[in-house]
């Protein structure tokens, strides 16, 4: 008989995750120094979930310096709803598809006229690790200059890049809020893992993760995987496991492996909603 037991009781390591700790590090001095010499910030949000990809700290202190924000909501070509609330400006884009990317050079123009600034005018691009915002950058300008890579954190560190003869854009690191760093809080987690804050493959305890994606995309990921749940996400891991072959030795199931994979799946889009 299958015994089933609550996550919160299983799972009760504590471990700092790496990129959260190294993005917690860099957060004081990086994010001071973009907010400090850009003239224009670029905000990029994940168009399926843009409230849970804002990083309201660094909003308020870009507002308290009067800078100017655009927001940028990348991945549109996965979304299937629109958000509640606006946001101004508020562009969508997709780089994987380009589009969009008229809007913004179009939106950065306007307010680069409005700056009344001698030199050259700083945009600077934040955002969640994996929103998008050093594609979004390659595209902008043209080539490959920014860096991308599938984990999370893969921007090391500020990048100056040339636009147009008088505007530079800074690329850096995708920053978590300040607030939520702890890797104690599992549901910051797994709501960083969920806008792809925390890559499927450095995250802690990703059964837990899996858990919370179900409890509000239940149809969405059965109908994906063609496995019916029965309302239990460990049942689910099971059944799936057993159904892609991720089997230990003695054909026990290898939930770490196949709770990995739903999150992948997940992050890079495949699973829509």
């Amino acid at each position: 008989m299958r015994v089933r037991y609550s996550f919160s009781s299983r799972h009760t390591r504590r471990a700092r995750d790496r990129t959260a700790s190294a993005s917690k590090e860099k957060f004081p001095d990086l994010m001071s120094q973009v907010i400090t010499e850009s003239d224009i910030i670029i905000e990029v949000l994940d168009a399926r979930y843009p409230e849970e990809t804002r990083n309201l700290e660094v909003e308020k202190r870009i507002l308290a310096k009067n800078k100017k924000i655009i927001y940028v909501l990348n991945k549109a070509d996965l979304a299937t709803k629109r958000p509640e609330q606006s946001f101004s400006p508020m562009i969508y884009v997709s780089c994987r598809k380009r589009k969009g990317i008229k809007q913004i050079r179009e939106q950065i123009k306007i307010m680069a006229k409005k700056i009344n600034k001698e030199g050259k005018i700083i945009v600077g691009v934040i955002g969640y690790p994996n929103t998008g915002k050093s594609s979004l950058i390659n595209i902008l300008i043209g080539r490959n200059s920014a860096g991308t890579g599938a984990d999370a954190g893969f921007t090391k560190g500020i990048q100056k890049l040339k636009l147009t003869g008088n505007l530079t854009l800074l690329d850096s690191p995708g920053v978590i809020p300040q607030s939520e760093y702890s890797s104690d809080n599992k549901d910051a987690i797994s709501r960083h893992t969920k806008v792809g804050g925390r890559s499927y493959s450095q995250v802690r305890d990703p059964e837990i993760v899996v858990s919370d994606l179900m409890k509000d995309y239940l149809k969405e990921i059965e109908s994906f995987y063609k496995v019916d749940s029965e309302g239990d996400s460990e049942l689910f891991i099971e059944k799936l496991g057993k159904k892609m072959g991720f089997l230990k030795k003695g054909g026990e199931v290898n939930e770490d492996k196949t709770a990995r994979l739903i999150i992948k799946d997940w992050q890079i889009g495949n699973i829509k909603i």
